[in-house]
């Protein structure tokens, strides 16, 4: 069990950490050769020049302004001083409101952390439970809930009979073991545990004598009788079924930590909807707008995708629809490409080598990983590589463009309204609810392009697997983190592990282990984490790199709930109370549980410290990308072009980021009542990540869409969620306590707590899923009174284009395959009798008769 000693340790630790993470990053921001990984935002915008182009040689590395080191820690001030609507204009609504949910837990727990420690702290104090319990426990643990006496003061008749007759007859000294044998023949005496409340003596007398005594001894006419029946109603019981009034304020605070969480988490909520929709609403143009994709387009002999498509469309929305492209599996061809990018770099890489010493050609092994194989000229042999897939991407193409079986029953269909979008992506379009499914299309840089060419019927399929999957990664990284576990209580493994004692036992060694190991040991288990589970939410087929984070930011939070917050409790109260478990009865265990699950919060802790302080800092100082930036630039950096590319400015990565702030959400609010020595951990995390993540967004990470925060409800969702969890476990930690009566007080909070949600979801979600039609409206309208003369489908028409298409080595290529995908717009005539018949003139027929159909003819289309 940490004690505060080994908390003290493991702050330090974390603090030292933080603290040089922060002064390198300080120092090394100011290096000029630094700039490009400090500020790449900048420089991909075209708002800052390198300084290392003028000046002095010596200048151009290193900053020789020594007054510039003593403001060091100016990128704090400069960090919080942009406004946030220039903020938006900066990074994006996605990046501002994320910032937000930092924020939110500022507004959160500082109230709760000042009403915890001002109530709550001198309430748990002030008992002496724990030391009267044969449970393991340290000076920490007073703090919580766990100190708190044992709610009933129930007396039971085994433990008061024996001193009933010792009152009565003292000189029989053997009725002490005849009683206890009357009572539990098999079992030992127990003790008075629970002799707390003044409930008069002689009363507990009498009733003894009427329930044990009189049966068994009639002839026995103990002194006391007459004494204590009189009052055996009037105040024996009502102490009996009374718990401790320290529990009520538990309650109350508790009811208070709802109410606000509630408060804060609607004005959030209503804030946010409103920021989107004006966001949306003065939005500049882009081609998601008037987009959307169509799905599972059911197979026609007569007609091709294309034809079909725009067939449908031209009879089903007749006003609105412009134009559309049909989606290609190019996923071959995608693959072949990354390798020729790949060999590309090899041989640039050794082009620059080979111009710095020119005596000797360099060589390579064509094995595995260069470590075996054949020695060849390098530059010779990626040469011929690239020449040979060159034409592989060439033959694949012309593959792709040409053979029907590479279309896929998809395309993206362009409106010439928003208004024409909003009502096609947002309404059902054929009689059979399997087909021609719409959806608002993601923006082009948002969309996974892998994923369209996975038949819609294999969705449900992938993503049961993928269920199933998730369960059992779920389930057996129990291990790892039993193991974490073991190491947070060092003292159980003592008594197992004997010979270890010697070495466990050196005060630095023990407060290394305990105070800071469990913490960094858990931070390594999930390192590969999100990768994992972001391929599991690429094989379930999401088309955007928007609801692929979602997906895996949603598993990631169930994982951290079940393994790190779950897992940690469970396995560690496991092992703390080891030896209590095995020496008491079964129906006992969950009392023991019930009282170590405060106990945890030393570990948490301990990971808030090694995770929420020293790795927020570790973010900021951006070690990997500085190593790999200086690396390319020595090595493959020829153009600005490659020192762009160089520079990896990353994005927010909501995948990781989100699930982790709402673990510590999670953990905020279960341990704002059990617990409240953890809050101030929390608020260091919060506002520290506040203000690094602000700084990265400002100067740093360049995002690679924009989803309009369509994110929130989820970030809402999941801190409820984690709000409901925490009222549920503080009532099955308090029926343990014997304070069963507290139960119908606390029931109706995640009643409320739920029905507040709903009310949330129906008044505020529909601003994050559904696009109003007024506003569409209002914005088509506006647009043509500024633009009458817009030329919409030109804007539209390349879109959508797979972008393996739009990528060429030369000029001549690009504009070679640019103008074969402007004529293959223009669709080929139909052979579809029905064709006749289009309201319309037909987009690929000059033969298409503008005629309305007859009522039969428009049922027959109705069909399609």
């Amino acid at each position: 069990m940490a004690t505060l000693a080994d908390m003290g340790l493991a702050a330090a630790i974390n603090i030292l950490t933080a603290v040089i993470f922060l002064v390198a990053f300080a120092i090394l921001r100011l290096q000029p050769f630094n700039d490009r990984v400090y500020f790449p935002k900048w420089y991909l915008k075209g708002l800052r020049s390198s300084p290392t182009q003028s000046g002095a040689f010596v200048s151009k590395f290193v900053n020789l302004d020594f007054k510039s080191y003593l403001r060091f820690l100016n990128w704090m001030p400069e960090a919080l001083k942009m406004p946030e609507l220039e903020l938006i204009d900066h990074a994006g609504l996605d990046s501002a409101v994320y910032l937000r949910i930092y924020l939110l837990g500022l507004k959160i727990f500082v109230p709760m952390t000042f009403i915890a420690w001002a109530i709550l702290v001198p309430v748990n104090w002030t008992n002496d439970t724990l030391q009267r319990q044969n449970v393991t426990y340290s000076e920490i643990d007073k703090l919580s809930i766990s100190n708190i006496p044992l709610g009933s003061h129930k007396v039971t008749v085994g433990s008061i009979a024996p001193y009933f007759f010792h009152a009565t007859r003292p000189s029989h000294t053997n009725y002490e073991e005849t009683i206890a044998n009357i009572l539990k023949p098999d079992k030992k005496l127990p003790s008075i545990w629970c002799m707390e409340a003044p409930v008069p003596f002689w009363s507990i007398l009498s009733l003894a004598w009427c329930l044990v005594g009189a049966p068994q001894f009639p002839n026995l006419k103990p002194t006391c009788l007459s004494v204590g029946l009189d009052v055996l109603h009037s105040d024996f019981m009502i102490h009996l079924s009374q718990f401790s009034p320290r529990f009520w304020a538990h309650i109350v605070i508790t009811y208070v930590f709802t109410f606000w969480t509630c408060y804060v988490l609607r004005k959030e909520y209503e804030t946010i909807a409103s920021m989107r929709l004006h966001f949306l609403a003065s939005e500049r143009r882009r081609p998601d707008q008037f987009t959307v994709l169509v799905r599972n387009v059911p197979p026609d002999p007569d007609e091709s995708v294309s034809e079909l498509v725009e067939h449908f469309f031209l009879v089903n929305h007749p006003d609105h629809y412009l134009t559309h492209q049909v989606v290609f599996n190019a996923n071959k061809l995608a693959k072949l490409v990354n390798e020729k990018k790949k060999k590309q770099n090899w041989l640039d890489y050794y082009q620059l080598k080979y111009s710095r010493n020119q005596s000797r050609r360099p060589l390579m092994k064509t094995g595995f990983l260069g470590l075996c194989g054949d020695k060849v000229d390098a530059i010779d042999f990626h040469t011929s590589e690239i020449e040979r897939l060159s034409k592989e991407i060439a033959a694949e193409r012309e593959n792709v463009t040409n053979d029907p079986k590479s279309i896929m029953p998809a395309a993206f269909v362009s409106f010439k309204t928003r208004w024409g979008a909003a009502v096609c992506a947002q309404t059902q379009q054929s009689r059979d609810p399997t087909l021609w499914l719409t959806e608002w299309a993601p923006e082009p840089r948002d969309i996974f392009w892998q994923n369209l060419a996975i038949p819609y019927v294999q969705l449900t399929i992938k993503r049961l697997i993928i269920a199933v999957a998730f369960f059992f990664l779920t389930f057996f990284f129990m291990i790892p983190i039993a193991l974490v576990q073991s190491l947070a209580n060092i003292e159980g493994i003592e008594k197992k592990l004997p010979f270890l004692k010697v070495i466990i036992d050196i005060h630095f060694i023990k407060s290394f282990i305990q105070g800071f190991l469990p913490g960094i040991a858990l931070k390594l288990f999930l390192i590969f984490l999100p990768a994992i589970l972001m391929f599991m939410s690429k094989v379930e087929g999401f088309i955007s790199i928007s609801s692929l984070e979602r997906r895996s930011a949603s598993r990631y939070y169930i994982f951290n709930f079940v393994n790190v917050f779950l897992g940690s409790i469970i396995t560690g109260t496991a092992f703390e109370q080891l030896n209590s478990f095995i020496n008491q009865s079964p129906k006992e265990i969950p009392i023991t549980i019930g009282v170590a699950i405060p106990m945890k919060a030393t570990f948490f802790i301990t990971y808030i410290m090694v995770d929420g302080w020293a790795g927020i800092a570790g973010e900021i100082l951006r070690l990997k990308p500085l190593i790999f930036y200086h690396l390319k630039n020595f090595f493959l950096v020829k153009t600005e072009k490659d020192r762009e590319e160089a520079m990896d400015p990353g994005s927010l990565g909501f995948n990781t980021g989100e699930p982790q702030i709402q673990l510590y959400f999670l953990l905020g609010l279960v341990y704002a009542v059990v617990t409240p020595l953890l809050l101030p951990f929390i608020l260091v995390f919060f506002g520290l990540a506040y203000v690094v993540y602000r700084h990265q967004i400002i100067n740093v990470y360049n995002q690679e869409y924009e989803s309009g925060a369509a994110f929130w409800p989820d970030v809402h969702g999941r801190v409820i969620a984690a709000l409901v969890i925490s009222q549920l476990l503080l009532m099955g930690l308090i029926s343990t306590k014997q304070a069963a009566q507290s139960t119908p007080f606390l029931i109706a909070l995640p009643v409320l707590t739920i029905t507040f949600h709903l009310f949330c979801k129906g008044r505020y979600e529909p601003a994050f899923i559904r696009y109003p039609l007024q506003e569409a409206m209002m914005k088509d309208t506006l647009e043509r009174a500024r633009e009458p003369n817009l030329n919409l489908k030109g804007y539209l028409l390349n879109a959508y284009i797979h972008p393996i298409f739009k990528a060429s080595d030369d000029d001549d290529e690009d504009e070679e395959i640019n103008e074969k995908w402007d004529q293959e717009s223009v669709l080929v005539p139909t052979k579809r009798q029905s064709r006749k018949n289009t309201p319309l003139p037909s987009k690929i027929s000059s033969n298409s008769s503008p005629s309305l159909p007859e009522e039969e003819e428009f049922q027959e289309l109705s069909l399609l």
